[in-house]
């Protein structure tokens, strides 16, 4: 990962410089302000550009870390910030993260679980970090919104067209980037319950100790900390939509729960005496093979079956390349509209580069790429150059073999006239060596060694992307931070 900026906000003199050194070791640049006010000046002076990341404590004098964030976020929506606090309970988290944290960390915590942290928001950001602009233009719920004419996006939409008519559950599966709530909102909008809500859940990005409380509810006094009764998701969204994300992550104990709201349509709040009737429509999703989860132990068979009564599988970009145009027109229409900028269009052979890229990022990657693209640019015509990421010789570069011509709209063939319309390479791909199951001395390799180079191997092979790793890799990505600790890898 490319060396990023970390601002630590952390008025304990110790403790900011402990921080300051886990980020430089961590091959990062760390600013520190030791007061909210400080951080604030700070990132206002620098209109936020030297700053990709936060780390904020929650209890300062003064201004505290919630008071911070909620001026943090109407300006830089997309910062990751990571809240750390010695003095934890559950209603201080429940505010940290509706307030918009990233993450929360309890104080004292480990080098590697700071970095962890630092990594995942790092990689989040970099899918999403400059496209929220775009977000309110994407989020218009509808199919008219979906775009694709490709036969395996019509087959996608047609099933979800379907699911609209009923209120059976249905379950969104496909890799992260490929549109997934999107194509939640689409059925919701198109569904009688459109003038209804619709709350989306990530489940993989609320921590384990409140995903129920959460999602449930709980009434005031249940727990330590609990200072005041609070609605869950469930409650929030009756009768219209719950979108469960990333369900796969939810912890055993809460899928139980969720079993029986599903079955008895109601729930029961943490500390609550009486059951709430709720009236939802389910839709849920994930990057996993829930089936396999199953087969693991990881996920229940019954909960299983009750979530995918109506499954809708949403292809990566890379097996809908004929897409790629239509998206590139979208985003093109759509960026400089909501910037004021100039329109732009692109050459043919930028296209084409496109085209030919893999994009583990899918729909959201291309989305960042174009953004960013339009935003730099100083031409009228983006080329090749204004996407260096997918040059020639780059770790990113497109090499897929035996990738089709697609040919480009004449509105982009005819954007550049001296742009050479090319094909897409179809040169083969470097050989990717093979891992020996024996050491040099000719005896067997044992299994921590072997995992320990497939693991490596995979992430030099995603480039670093973490959570593409993971779920290659069949693990959580937990599990995986855990492993790179144990086998002394380095991402």
């Amino acid at each position: 990962m490319a060396q990023k900026s970390v601002l630590i906000v952390e008025d304990e003199i110790t403790q900011s410089t402990l921080l300051e050194g886990i980020v430089t070791r961590a091959g990062h640049t760390p600013y520190v302000a030791h007061t909210g006010a400080e951080a604030l000046d700070f990132m206002n002076d620098r209109q936020g550009e030297a700053v990709d990341i936060v780390l904020l404590d929650l209890v300062m004098p003064g201004m505290d870390g919630i008071q911070v964030l909620n001026k943090l976020r109407p300006k830089w929506p997309k910062l990751p910030v990571i809240m750390l606090t010695a003095h934890s309970s559950i209603n201080t988290v429940v505010d940290a993260m509706q307030a918009g944290a990233n993450d929360f960390i309890s104080k004292p915590a480990s080098a590697e679980r700071i970095r962890s942290a630092i990594d995942a928001g790092l990689e989040t950001a970099s899918f999403v970090g400059e496209i929220e602009p775009m977000q309110k233009g994407l989020s218009i719920a509808g199919f008219e919104s979906l775009v694709g004419d490709s036969h395996a996006m019509l087959h996608a939409v047609g099933l979800a067209r379907k699911a609209a008519t009923a209120s059976i559950p249905v379950l969104i599966d496909g890799e992260s980037g490929v549109g997934k709530e999107v194509f939640a909102r689409a059925v919701h909008a198109a569904s009688e319950r459109a003038d209804k809500p619709f709350v989306a859940v990530n489940c993989g990005a609320i921590p384990e100790n409140l995903v129920e409380s959460i999602l449930f509810g709980h009434e005031k006094g249940s727990f330590t900390g609990a200072t005041e009764k609070r609605i869950g998701k469930f409650e929030e969204a009756d009768g219209g939509t719950l979108f469960l994300d990333e369900v796969g992550e939810l912890p055993s104990d809460v899928q139980v729960k969720l079993l029986r709201a599903l079955q008895e349509r109601e729930v029961d709040p943490v500390g609550g005496k009486n059951s709430i009737k709720v009236d939802i429509r389910i839709i849920s999703a994930t990057n996993r093979n829930l089936a396999n989860c199953v087969a693991d132990g990881d996920f229940r068979e019954d909960l299983f079956y009750r979530l995918n009564v109506y499954p809708i599988n949403l292809p990566p970009l890379r097996e809908r390349r004929e897409d790629i145009p239509a998206l590139v027109q979208h985003f093109l229409k759509l960026i400089p509209e909501m910037e004021g900028l100039p329109a732009r269009s692109i050459s043919p052979a930028a296209l084409q580069s496109l085209i030919g890229y893999h994009w583990p990022g899918n729909i959201r990657q291309l989305q960042n790429a174009i953004f960013r693209a339009v935003i730099l640019s100083d031409q009228d015509v983006l080329e090749d150059r204004d996407f260096p990421n997918l040059a020639p010789g780059s770790s990113s570069a497109p090499g897929t073999p035996g990738l089709p011509h697609v040919s480009a709209p004449a509105s982009i063939q005819n954007t550049h006239h001296d742009s050479q319309q090319t094909a897409v390479s179809t040169g083969a791909v470097g050989d990717v060596p093979l891992i020996n199951l024996l050491s040099p001395g000719g005896h067997v390799r044992t299994l921590a060694d072997i995992e320990a180079d497939i693991i490596s191997r995979t992430i030099n092979h995603y480039d670093g992307k973490m959570a593409e790793v993971a779920r290659r890799l069949g693990i959580g990505r937990s599990t995986l931070y855990r492993k790179l600790e144990e086998y002394g890898l380095k991402r």
